[in-house]
C-alpha cells in the first residue's frame, strides 16, 4: 500500500475547505439564509484553513514545513470546532433565555470595545439559537463541527506521522 505524501493531505483539506466553503456560500446567498455572527466566525476559521492549505501545496514543504502548515491548520480547524460547538451548545440550550439581539457586527464593534464585541459574539445571538436548516437531522453547526473536528483528526494523524518520521497511510 502506498504512502501519501503530505501535498497530498494538504491537498484534500483545501478541496474539502473549498466545497465546505461553497456550500456555505450557496446556503447564503442561493437559499437566502442569513448567518449569524458564530456562522460568521466559523466562516472565517474555515476560509484560513482552506488559505493555508492551498499555500502548503503550492509551497509542497518538506518535514518541518509541512509540521508548521500543519500546526497552523489544526490551530484552525480547533479555533473552528470551539466556535461550532459553542453554537450547538446554543442552539441545544432549554434555559429559555435568548442572548441579547446586535443588529450588525458593524453595530457591536461601533458600541462596544473589541473584547466585549468578542465577548458578546461568543455568548451568541437571537439569530445564534434558531435552527433554520437541517439536513440529516443535524444542523448547520452540528455539521460544521463535524467538519472541523474530521480535519482536526487528520491534521493530528498527519503530524504524528512527522513527528515518527512516517507518512500516514491512507489504506
Amino acid at each position: 500500500m502506498s504512502l501519501a505524501p503530505s501535498r497530498s493531505l494538504f491537498l484534500l483539506a483545501f478541496m474539502a475547505g473549498v466545497l465546505t466553503l461553497g456550500a456555505s456560500f450557496y446556503l447564503e446567498y442561493g437559499a437566502l439564509l442569513r448567518p449569524c455572527f458564530l456562522c460568521q466566525v466559523q466562516r472565517v476559521f474555515l476560509a484560513t484553513f482552506t488559505l493555508i492549505n492551498l499555500i502548503a501545496v503550492a509551497h509542497n514543504p518538506r518535514r518541518f514545513a509541512a509540521g508548521l502548515y500543519g500546526l497552523a491548520g489544526m490551530g484552525c480547524a480547533l479555533l473552528g470546532a470551539i466556535a461550532a460547538a459553542r453554537q450547538v451548545l446554543l442552539q441545544s440550550s432549554t434555559s429559555g433565555v435568548a442572548p441579547e439581539c446586535w443588529p450588525s457586527l458593524q453595530d457591536m464593534l461601533e458600541k462596544l470595545s473589541f473584547w466585549q464585541a468578542g465577548h458578546a459574539i461568543f455568548n451568541g445571538t437571537v439569530d445564534c439559537v434558531e435552527i433554520n436548516w437541517t439536513l440529516f437531522d443535524l444542523s448547520l453547526p452540528e455539521w460544521s463541527l463535524l467538519f472541523f473536528v474530521a480535519m482536526l483528526i487528520l491534521g493530528v494523524m498527519q503530524f504524528a506521522g512527522l513527528l515518527s518520521g512516517q507518512r500516514l497511510s491512507l489504506g
